[in-house]
Parts: structure tokens; C-alpha cells; sequence
């Protein structure tokens, strides 16, 4: 199993860094993972490779251009069949672990990354099947939420990570908060393991690491602990 992710942007130096390194760049060493960015610039017509215009009607900031998206979108459509054209949006559906889960099995996605005040709504209209937001605020693009997305599902591709069953006890998975973790030495600074990580014992292992999630999950997201 592997996925293609296609990223649209005017950005593209803001995403190099995080796709070459760590689990990211694992993933596409395997061939479980590829991640190609486009430049909206190399698909514009004119001299100065124009990505944005003033809105119609007035207004502050600056939209992005319906040609070069549309160019570039549908240049990528004609090579192959995508499951979704992904808008990275503040007023998309919320990402959560249970989303993710369903993008990893996807085979390609299209992600656009929008910038300035938006992006043209016909761009919406005609090219779009999915907005999608990572929390309720505003960032200047949507380079940054882009990755976000990207990393939660590829790590979910088996094979990516190399303790697979890491990912089964994390955060939302089950609906729950993840644990306290500790690693040796088994003292530091006068503060020590529990004693029952020790004990070698797994059943009461299993059970204290199940207490300290629903109680970490109780403290800090009662919204969850209620549904668990």
C-alpha cells in the first residue's frame, strides 16, 4: 500500500525542510510515499508569473488566481485518477485522527494550499471535493496546515513506521489521551519510574497505562473522556 500526494502551492520553499526529513522522507525512501509540490508560478502566462490579483469589489488583501490553479489541477487530473482535491482551508471540516485514518488509505490526493485572502471561488465551485481546516484560526497560507495533513496520514501507512503498533496507542486513536512514557535511567533527579514499569508484570502494566489514559483524558479533555 502507498499514496501520492500532490501539493499545490506558490510557496514551495516552505514545505522542503519537513519533507525531507524524518518519517516523511522514510516513507518515500520505502516507495510507500510520494510527494510531489507544484509551483502555481510554472503555470502562469504572463512575464512576471502572476499567482494573485485585488478582489472584485473591493476589499483588503489579495486572491489567488483561478487560471494558473485550474491549469495546474487539471494538467495533474489528465495523468491520473485522484480520490479527493483537497483545499486547505480555516473554514473546512475540522482534521481529526479519525480523518486521517480515512485519508491514509486513499491512493492520490491533491492538496491546494491557498494564501493572501483566499483563493478564487470558482476554484471552489469547480475543482474542490474537500476543504479542510486544522484548527480555528488563520495562518498567512496553507503550506503549514498542509503538512500537518500529510504528516498524520503517512505515518499511518503500514510499513512507514518502524514500531507499527506505536501508532495504535496514540492520542485519539481510541479516543483517549496517550500516557506518561519514561526511559531510562530508571532515576533522575531524585524523580523515578513507576514502580510497576518495572515490575515486568504486563497485565498490571496494561492496566496502569489504561488508568493514567482515561485519567490524563478525564483532566484535560472531558468532551472525550464522556464519549470514551
Amino acid at each position: 500500500m502507498s499514496i501520492r500526494i500532490d501539493v499545490v502551492t506558490g510557496f514551495p520553499k516552505l514545505l522542503e525542510g519537513p519533507l525531507h526529513e524524518s518519517i516523511l522522507k522514510r516513507a518515500q525512501e520505502k516507495g510507500l510515499a510520494e510527494i510531489v509540490v507544484h509551483d502555481l508560478r510554472d503555470h502562469t502566462t504572463d512575464r512576471h508569473r502572476t499567482i494573485d490579483d485585488v478582489p472584485y469589489g473591493g476589499g483588503a488583501g489579495m486572491i489567488l488566481k483561478a487560471e494558473p490553479v485550474f491549469a495546474c489541477i487539471e494538467s495533474l487530473k489528465g495523468q491520473r485518477n485522484y480520490d479527493d482535491v483537497i483545499y486547505l482551508s480555516a473554514d473546512g471540516e475540522l482534521l481529526t485522527q479519525s480523518g486521517a485514518n480515512a485519508l491514509s488509505l486513499d491512493g492520490a490526493l491533491i492538496l491546494l494550499c491557498g494564501h493572501y485572502k483566499g483563493i478564487d471561488d470558482r476554484i471552489r465551485q469547480a475543482l474542490i471535493t474537500r476543504e479542510i481546516s486544522v484548527g480555528d484560526y488563520v495562518l498567512t497560507g496553507g503550506e503549514l496546515p498542509a503538512l500537518v495533513l500529510i504528516d498524520a496520514v503517512v505515518r499511518l501507512i503500514p510499513g512507514v513506521l518502524n514500531d507499527g503498533e506505536s501508532m495504535l496507542t496514540d492520542s485519539f486513536q481510541d479516543g483517549l489521551l496517550d500516557g506518561p512514557s519514561y526511559t531510562r535511567p530508571a532515576e533522575f533527579r531524585g524523580m523515578t519510574v513507576p514502580e510497576v514499569l518495572l515490575s515486568g508484570n504486563h497485565e498490571d502494566i496494561a492496566a496502569w497505562r489504561m488508568a493514567q489514559r482515561r485519567r490524563k483524558t478525564d483532566e484535560r479533555r472531558k468532551d472525550m473522556f464522556e464519549q470514551s
